[in-house]
């Protein structure tokens, strides 16, 4: 897979194209696929998910989860970006952009829905392609659970008054089954199957088979099952996608600012804090991607399937993947700045030479 992972930008690019394609040329497959849905999580989506995810939750032991919840810099990171920043960046974003900046082009009617989609992803820090990311970073996956799960406990109870609060609306249907299902599904699911599967092998084979034979051949998972989870759901919001393209390069703008600007403040923090690099990347990515088949569902719940709120939730899922990959990279590059306990460079074990006379060790 390592000539996939070079390319994975081009490869992305390619699946995005291949799955509006699809949607256009061959719509009997999306829409078949697409009747495969409780809550509105589709399900063939959550399987490719579920196993972009298992590579990661099957290298996580319990002693692990432990010490993790004893670090509280990364989670205080995520939780003060996600819930207390995060959401209301984004409204005076949207509302810059779409009744400011860009007035002339959108109405007032758009703007109104814009600034309303663009609200609710804010509102929503993701929850299952967070996992991918960490793994391309080599983040601590147990400190990555630690911090996706209490984040998902904190949206079953904030993300209604948040939005509510940004929205003005006093009536709004939180779509909890769909946040309740996205956590079996992303999390309590994959984790349970990794912790099985990682005891049963572990005192069959041994741990040396596990890590060298086993998790190595379950690498290209990952990266198969974010492909074709992208020509899925391009497949399924291809037509959506090509119906207002001018529109839709005027909500991207405001959406990929917000994730450069949480991914800086984030990572930054972290960089100031000296948080392991392991850790420090999923902190930062955590909040900068979103949790879009929430924001998605709550779209449709609240304004309609064809609402320019709806639209916005479709474009956040476009935008996100090309950001998070180029933020993935960035994050990788700047790794030696960053303090680490895995991944780091091992020690020479060749003693240095002693020093000559009158010079310093470190000179």
């Amino acid at each position: 897979m390592r000539f996939f992972e070079r390319y994975l930008t081009v490869w992305v690019a390619l699946c995005i194209v291949g799955g509006v394609a699809l949607g256009q040329f061959l719509p009997a497959v999306p829409e078949t696929l697409s009747r495969f849905e409780y809550a509105s999580v589709s399900i063939p989506i959550a399987v490719l998910i579920w196993l972009m995810i298992y590579p990661m939750m099957v290298q996580i032991d319990f002693t692990s989860i432990v010490r993790a919840s004893k670090q509280p810099k990364g989670l205080t990171i995520t939780l003060v970006v996600n819930w207390l920043i995060k959401p209301f960046t984004m409204f005076l974003l949207a509302w810059l952009f779409f009744r400011v900046i860009f007035s002339p082009f959108i109405g007032e009617d758009d703007a109104t829905q814009y600034i309303a989609g663009a609200i609710l992803l804010g509102a929503a820090p993701c929850t299952a392609m967070v996992f991918v990311w960490s793994y391309l970073t080599r983040g601590d996956a147990a400190y990555t659970l630690v911090q996706v799960s209490i984040n998902d406990l904190i949206m079953l109870v904030a993300f209604g008054p948040i939005v509510i609060l940004l929205l003005g609306i006093s009536d709004i249907v939180v779509p909890y089954e769909t946040v309740l299902l996205s956590v079996v599904l992303y999390i309590v699911a994959p984790l349970a199957a990794g912790m099985l599967s990682r005891a049963v092998l572990i005192r069959r084979k041994g741990i040396a088979w596990f890590d060298g034979v086993f998790v190595k051949r379950l690498g290209p998972l990952t990266m198969v099952g974010l492909l074709v989870t992208l020509v899925l759901l391009f497949a399924f919001q291809g037509e959506t996608i090509l119906s207002k393209p001018f529109h839709i390069g005027l909500i991207a703008v405001p959406l990929i600012i917000q994730s450069l600007f949480i991914f800086a403040l984030a990572y930054g923090w972290a960089k100031l804090w000296r948080v392991n690099h392991e850790v420090a990347a999923p902190a930062a990515l955590i909040g900068t991607s979103n949790f879009f088949e929430l924001a998605v569902a709550t779209a449709i719940v609240l304004f309609g399937l064809n609402s320019g709120a709806a639209l916005v939730t479709v474009v956040g899922v476009l935008v996100e993947v090309p950001v998070m990959l180029a933020l993935v990279r960035f994050a990788n590059r700047t790794r030696p700045y960053f303090p680490c306990a895995v991944g780091c460079p091992p020690p020479d074990p060749t003693p240095d030479p002693a020093p000559a006379p009158g010079v310093h060790p470190d000179a």
